[in-house]
């Protein structure tokens, strides 16, 4: 036998010894979740079948079906570290808010859209449609219709302008119950301990700056001169 079958055999007797600790691992932690123990004994078990298919692969040109990348310890050692021992950088709740705001360019096409959409919607089979009375009405109900968003207004009954993302770390998570129906501000205002992590203005139109309207009319310039350079076709 080689020196490079004995380190081949070495290597495979220690994928096995490393199956088994981890093995044993996930049993002592008994579904309970980032344990430190099957975290480590997963690398070892990672690392050593990377290797055991490298030896492989260069003394018979054979693989294994562990298709496995090696895992730098040190690396893993932080990870385990972020993931378990480390503070919660975020412990309160992340809150974000968004505004968008429209124009209506026809209530009535608006309307019957809503009414349209109530109609397909799901129901009661007695359940008859009522008709859709109100603007607010029928942006919930094209909303509720779409996917519960915002992007469910991208409609051409709708002309979009702008609007705002803001996201923050709050004290306590929302309470819908605790403001008023009429409380149009309070669910979306920021309490003295809450944190503006970030903010994101929407702009439906992207304005130029001077510099590329300068570029754009020297470009219409130089097509216009270009054009007025060409000789009219000759009359025969």
């Amino acid at each position: 036998m080689t020196d490079g079958h004995a380190e081949l055999d070495a290597t495979l007797e220690r994928v096995i010894t490393a199956a088994r600790e981890h093995l044993a691992a996930v049993k002592a932690a008994d579904g309970r979740a980032d344990d430190e123990r099957v975290w480590r004994a997963y690398v070892d078990l990672n690392n050593t079948s990377h290797e055991y298919d490298d030896l492989l692969l260069d003394a018979f040109g054979e693989v294994t079906p562990w298709d496995v990348d090696a895992i730098d310890p040190d690396h893993a050692d932080r990870q385990l570290a972020a993931g378990i021992d480390a503070d919660d950088p975020h412990p309160r709740v992340v809150s974000v808010r968004q505004r968008r705001d429209f124009r209506i360019p026809s209530v009535s096409a608006l309307l019957q859209l809503a009414e349209s959409a109530r109609r397909t919607g799901p129901r009661g089979e007695d359940e008859p449609a009522e008709p859709v009375e109100s603007i607010g009405e029928a942006l919930l109900e094209l909303m509720q219709a779409g996917d519960g968003s915002l992007s469910a207004l991208d409609i051409l009954e709708l002309e979009s302008l702008n609007g705002v993302v803001v996201v923050a770390e709050v004290a306590e998570p929302l309470d819908p119950e605790a403001f008023e129906d009429t409380d149009a501000s309070g669910p979306f205002q920021l309490a003295t301990e809450d944190r503006l992590l970030d903010r994101v203005d929407e702009h439906a139109f992207v304005e130029l700056d001077e510099e590329e309207d300068d570029e754009l009319d020297e470009l219409d310039e130089d097509e216009s001169e270009d054009e007025s350079e060409v000789e009219p076709a000759k009359e025969h």
